[in-house]
């Protein structure tokens, strides 16, 4: 039986929404998607990507999971600064798992904690600002920031 379904999200484009209530601690679905280098991810990035949207998620051998090729309804998990689920690798795979109970039609978030870098630019910080409207929200999607004014 299906527990979540990908649906319009008030926080950005696509959201994961449950379907039924999810238990704190429960494993919710893997996170696929084409296993590739960070350098053939990144480039194929660049070359596709749709401003906004990243499906790229970093294991800790050095290698990316692309999600846009391949990859199932996981990738429309959406960031907010205070998510109900979390990103777990286990095994050189990546599983979302609840850390609160979610509520039958509540949107799943994570924290991206994206790096894209040392110093951004306005323009990198405008493709990455956080819309979650958390009131602990830190305004952007990427885990440490220096911004370059």
């Amino acid at each position: 039986m299906r527990r979540v379904s990908v649906r319009r999200s008030p926080v950005h484009g696509k959201g994961l929404f449950a379907i039924q209530q999810l238990r704190t601690g429960e494993r919710v679905l893997e996170y696929k998607g084409e296993l590739a280098s960070w350098r053939n991810a990144l480039r194929r990035h660049k070359r596709d990507a749709v401003a906004g949207h990243t499906f790229l998620f970093g294991l800790s051998d050095g290698r990316v999971i692309d999600g846009s090729r391949g990859g199932n309804s996981a990738r429309w998990i959406n960031h907010a600064c205070t998510p109900n689920c979390e990103a777990v690798e286990d095994g050189g795979r990546i599983f979302i798992d609840t850390l609160d109970t979610v509520a039958a039609g509540q949107e799943l978030f994570i924290d991206y904690l994206l790096a894209v870098g040392d110093l951004l630019d306005e323009d990198v910080r405008r493709q990455y600002a956080c819309q979650c409207r958390a009131a602990s929200c830190r305004g952007s999607m990427i885990a440490s920031v220096a911004w370059v004014e």
